[in-house]
């Protein structure tokens, strides 16, 4: 596990660092994470924020899509200081929101 996952994910998560679930998106998304134009989640395009809906939160997580998009809203303005939202980041606080970082193992 990354200490720079560890460190981005300290800002922002609500409660003591699930290290098991970091690991865990680590080594799922780690070709993700790896290409530079995958890296990072851009919250100003429509079409990322759907591939995150559809992608993490629908088919990951397998959350009902009511509410989706809002959580998706509240991540990118939780992150708005950072130009480069990391997706690791990105999809651990969205899991912590709807209480999922158990199904990251």
């Amino acid at each position: 596990m990354t200490n720079d996952h560890l460190a981005d994910i300290k800002k922002y998560a609500k409660s003591p660092i699930d290290e098991a679930a970091v690991a865990y998106l680590e080594k799922t998304y780690k070709l993700v994470i790896s290409k530079a134009d995958a890296r990072y989640v851009a919250c100003s395009d429509p079409e990322e924020r759907a591939r995150v809906r559809d992608s993490f939160l629908i088919k990951k997580l397998a959350l009902p899509t009511e509410g989706l998009d809002d959580a998706i809203k509240l991540v990118c303005q939780t992150m708005k200081a950072e130009h480069n939202k990391s997706r690791l980041t990105f999809y651990y606080l969205l899991a912590e929101h709807f209480n999922k970082l158990g199904t990251l193992r």
